[in-house]
């Protein structure tokens, strides 16, 4: 048969038979994922991070229930930047998975030439946790509450310095958010990762650091760190003698750091749903809610229209606060 020969009805035809080609062939790469390959989880921040920990915690789990591998990529630097661009620039095949914390919606307002979008190279999985951090000082700072060192702060403006995790992590919003609310000024000093943070601290070399409570608490238990107050608005079961934020009488400065999964944008939307069911499953496991209680922490898990919407406000909320402390990056 000619082309000429070829009537309207028949090109209908062999067009819809070629869409229908590529539709199976797009369903039998999503049905065989994730057989391929192993599932990275990319972490942008060290191991023993609170993120860390929780992306480790889930991906022991979820590894079975998906029939996969997960590895974890602790990929540091820049506030979570360079883990975050990797998965931006991941192929969109549901194999690169960033776990990143609350950071993730600060760094837009910290760094205006991020080498990808926040909200449009991203497609939103879950949240997976949410936890307190705890300000902690060395003991012989002597310290007897937040009010002593809110005072010593401005006592002497200027002079005293705080920790984070990294420009633009949550424990460095976190930071910010009570020197906005204390009124104070004080110099922070990043660093790569909570683990060294917890360390300088301990040494007395910082004056205090808004630590995630899942890293801080062994520290605290041994003696080597002093907690002052948890950031959340109530009390953590895990320091029930610790005043929260709110009670310490700073109670604006209150602040709740979350964990959440993200995928390259444009991942094919069944791949997104496993990952979503897979995930949402992990979290409803009673041992894993049991781990997560153990380590402060509790399950967040949330329809992803709604992990969209949270998103969106997250991040205008964190452009403000940047505005508002004043935050810049050279």
């Amino acid at each position: 048969m000619t082309a000429s020969h070829i009537t309207r009805r028949q090109t209908l035809q062999l067009a819809a038979a070629g869409l229908s080609s590529l539709a199976l062939g797009a369903h039998a790469q999503v049905g065989d994922w994730p057989k391929a390959k192993a599932i990275t989880f990319v972490v942008p921040f060290t191991a023993g991070s609170g993120t860390d920990v929780i992306a480790r915690a889930v991906a022991e789990k979820l590894g079975p229930i998906l029939g996969s591998q997960i590895v974890i990529d602790n990929k540091t630097g820049a506030g979570g930047t360079v883990g975050a661009a990797l998965v931006a620039k991941a192929p969109a095949d549901g194999y690169s998975v960033l776990i990143h914390s609350s950071g993730h919606v600060v760094n837009p307002a910290l760094y205006p030439k991020l080498p990808y979008d926040t909200l449009k190279d991203f497609d939103g999985i879950t949240p997976l946790a949410s936890l307190p951090n705890v300000i902690v000082v060395s003991p012989s700072k002597g310290y007897k509450d937040v009010a002593d060192l809110v005072a010593k702060a401005k006592a002497q403006p200027g002079q005293l310095n705080y920790a984070s995790a990294g420009n633009g992590s949550a424990t460095h919003m976190n930071a910010e958010k009570f020197r906005v609310a204390a009124g104070i000024q004080a110099q922070h000093v990043p660093y790569r990762g909570t683990p060294e943070a917890l360390t300088e601290t301990a040494s007395g070399r910082i004056d205090w650091f808004f630590a995630p409570l899942v890293s801080a608490l062994p520290l605290i238990q041994s003696g080597r760190l002093q907690a002052l107050a948890v950031s959340t608005a109530q009390r953590s079961p895990l320091l029930p003698n610790v005043p929260s934020i709110s009670e310490a009488g700073f109670a604006s400065a209150a602040y709740t750091f979350w964990v959440g999964a993200f995928i390259t944008a444009k991942t094919p939307k069944a791949i997104v749903d496993r990952l979503h069911e897979g995930m949402t499953k992990v979290l409803a496991l009673p041992d894993v809610r049991e781990r997560l209680e153990k380590l402060g922490a509790a399950a967040m898990p949330m329809p992803q229209a709604a992990f969209e919407k949270f998103l969106d406000d997250e991040t205008r909320s964190a452009g403000e606060l940047v505005k508002a402390a004043g935050i810049r990056l050279e």
